[in-house]
């Protein structure tokens, strides 16, 4: 480990050296991506200036073979070392041109999913995986301008970062060559590329911003639903952070099986299918904090980046924050102050076993964005929003389009405020842990917080109970008090569910279905009525729930949810196809059920649907030889957190001696492929 370490310092200390003598400052790219290969073909331009001497020049290149290197238009000799592009020729002090064409075949960061119209292509550079498709810089503090221009099929939308500045050169109406362009630097793990079939719609700002929302064509019902306050949150961001919006257009693309929530790639988010919703679906899952939270970073991130992993904090903190003040904006006080308050509660279990401070490079996601975001909570609160406003604006300005540390930071909001922040940031970087005490204190200041302590800590009657569910209590305490009578019996609880089911808000009606899995007869008629809620995850505890407590009305709950779909990962349909499969009345379609689930298995669907048939059809019958084909199938897929689920299942199911002796026998009947994925989990000790 400590050679790794050691390896890695110099990485980066070599790095460090270059950009203090070698600044690249444009890079026009023209890219060509083949589906069918998964590979991608470029030509590339670099202007660079050397300040001082250097003997090789480095640019970040995985796995890539280079066909021409000219350094100020000679052909020049280089080294590829397949982690890096190294130069040592044909440059001099001043500005220099750099020409090269690649080709690579990626095995991460530039994904290929779907086929024919289905297809898209997409990237995810965060945090130095840009190398991986194009020659780049792995070190953030290089900042470039990045000028793409993409070749490709003209029936499918081409999205870069920057302005669509002309479409041209189609090729017997197959081929069309998209030209996006930057005017300002930034860091290449925010280069990015998505290609899809996308309609569009587009709006402006109260600024004047130009923005574009992208959805699949096959989407086109759920535009409103799915960018749902993307307008007001721009222009509250932009009025709350003080500093106009830096670049010249924002555009928003979701993708599916993206590996993460969201990515701020510079003027162009890619986000995950997942948030395309309908106007039901917006009530369990929607894009709105997401959304926030991307466009913060479009100034936190883009315009002004961190030097390196210790201070990723200026990064995510920040833009978990401006996320919740946004929220704030269109939601109120209490919805507030309740996240913050959950925040708080995370990192305090967190807090007993994660003993890394925000400040370290090694530090949880959870310290760097929910941590960091309360940090400057308690900063804007201890030195005014007026403060903190004119800091950050301060902030922001000074360092545009640079690179920066927490002491950047810090010395401006010292310099604008007097504020201690020597002690600011030992407390909430520096140290480890959470200050449970101090943050109670600061949530104290709303009243619906004061009153949600108070009844966690009382001991109230049933009755004042129901008074509280009655009034306009914010919905959390509603919900609380519904799960924390769960154990009471049903006959002194009955008034409590009727009146949680009368506040008719979704969440309180929805902790109802999910605290009451047994149904006494008496509240059957009333618990029937959560199929009829406007959220796809209580129609479907409500449906599973009564098919279980009254056997007789199976056929009847079915017949009615028959044509019910549900989220993105079709939570309803996978759920009513396993009641329906051990409901006697549907006998004679079971085969047709159990069909349908193993399609949804396939990689015809995304990761979440994927695992979401996978897990009923292992409920079903484990032994299922398609069944446990598709199952080591999903641990080829790009997505971690699928092939995670897959290999811990496969591990688990290993130990039964009947499922290894089956997994044996499938890998002796099976093509090369098949028995090298069976016999890589077969040989594992």
């Amino acid at each position: 480990m400590f050679r790794i370490l050691l390896a890695l310092f110099f990485i980066n200390v070599s790095f460090a050296q270059q950009t203090d003598k070698v600044d690249f400052i444009k890079c026009d790219a023209s890219v060509s991506p083949y589906a069918s290969e998964k590979s991608i073909y470029g030509d590339v331009v670099y202007e660079f200036k050397v300040k001082k001497s250097i003997d090789t020049i480095k640019i970040d290149a995985i796995n890539m073979e280079f066909s021409r290197v000219m350094i100020n238009g000679k052909s020049v000799k280089f080294k590829n070392s397949g982690k890096t592009l190294d130069l040592f020729e044909g440059f001099k002090k001043g500005k220099n041109k750099l020409r090269l064409s690649y080709t690579a075949k990626p095995k991460q960061t530039l994904y290929f999913t779907g086929e024919e119209e289905n297809l898209q292509i997409w990237t995810q550079g965060q945090g130095r995986y840009t190398s991986h498709w194009l020659p780049s810089f792995d070190n953030v503090n290089e900042k470039v301008i990045f000028n793409l221009s993409v070749n490709f099929d003209s029936k499918f939308n081409v999205l870069s970062n920057g302005i669509l500045d002309d479409e041209n050169g189609r090729f017997n109406n197959i081929f069309i060559e998209s030209h996006y362009k930057m005017q300002k630097p930034m860091s290449s793990y925010l280069v990015m590329l998505a290609i899809g079939n996308f309609a569009k719609q587009a709006r402006k700002t109260k600024s004047g911003t130009p923005l574009e929302f992208y959805l699949d064509k096959k989407d086109i019902s759920k535009f409103e639903p799915t960018y749902r306050y993307s307008k007001e949150l721009f222009d509250y961001l932009e009025q709350e952070i003080g500093v106009k919006y830096p670049w010249k257009i924002y555009r928003q693309v979701p993708v599916r099986d993206f590996l993460y929530a969201g990515m701020e790639n510079t003027t162009s988010t890619i986000f995950a299918q997942d948030f395309v919703v309908d106007e039901i679906g917006f009530n369990d899952r929607n894009y709105v904090n997401v959304n926030a939270h991307e466009l913060a970073h479009q100034w936190f991130g883009d315009l002004i980046t961190a030097q390196s992993g210790k201070h990723h904090w200026l990064q995510e903190g920040f833009a978990t924050y401006y996320a919740l003040l946004a929220e704030r904006h269109l939601f109120g006080d209490d919805y507030f102050f309740e996240e913050l308050y959950d925040y708080a509660e995370q990192l305090y279990r967190a807090s007993k076993t994660d003993t890394i401070p925000v400040m370290n490079e090694k530090a949880s996601s959870l310290s760097f964005y929910k941590k960091g975001a309360w940090a400057l909570h308690v900063m804007r609160e201890d030195i005014g929003a007026k403060n903190f406003q004119k800091a950050v604006k301060k902030y922001l300005t000074k360092y545009k389009y640079k690179n920066v540390n927490t002491d950047d930071f810090l010395k401006i909001v010292k310099q604008v405020s007097g504020y201690d922040v020597e002690n600011f940031k030992k407390v909430w970087l520096e140290k480890a842990g959470f200050e449970m005490e101090i943050a109670q204190k600061y949530l104290s200041k709303n009243k619906f917080i004061q009153d949600y302590f108070d009844l966690k800590k009382s001991k109230k009657s049933l009755a004042e109970l129901t008074e509280i569910l009655k009034s306009n209590a914010y919905y959390p305490m509603k919900q609380y008090i519904v799960y924390q009578t769960r154990n009471v019996p049903f006959e002194e609880r009955k008034v409590i569910l009727e009146t949680a089911l009368a506040t008719n808000n979704i969440l309180v009606r929805k902790a109802v279905a999910e605290s009451t899995p047994i149904i006494p007869e008496v509240f059957k008629s009333q618990y029937e009525t959560l199929l009829e809620d406007y959220s796809y995850q209580t129609k479907e505890i409500g449906l599973i729930n009564l098919w279980k407590n009254f056997p007789e009305d199976r056929e009847k709950y079915l017949f009615k949810t028959r044509r019910l779909i549900g989220n993105n990962d079709k939570n309803i349909r996978i759920a009513w196809l396993y009641l329906a499969y051990f409901t006697p009345e549907f006998e004679n379609q079971r085969l047709d059920f159990y069909l349908e689930l193993l399609h949804y298995a396939s990689s015809q669907y995304e990761s979440s649907v994927r695992q979401n048939a996978l897990e009923t059809l292992l409920s079903i019958d484990f032994m299922n030889k398609k069944v446990i084909t598709q199952l080591f199938l999903a641990t080829k897929h790009h997505k971690w957190q699928f092939t995670l689920f897959a290999r811990t299942k496969i591990r688990e199911l290993l130990k039964n001696e009947e499922y290894r002796a089956k997994v044996e026998e499938l890998a002796q009947t099976s093509d090369d492929t098949m028995k090298e994925l069976y016999m890589k989990f077969l040989n594992e000790k």
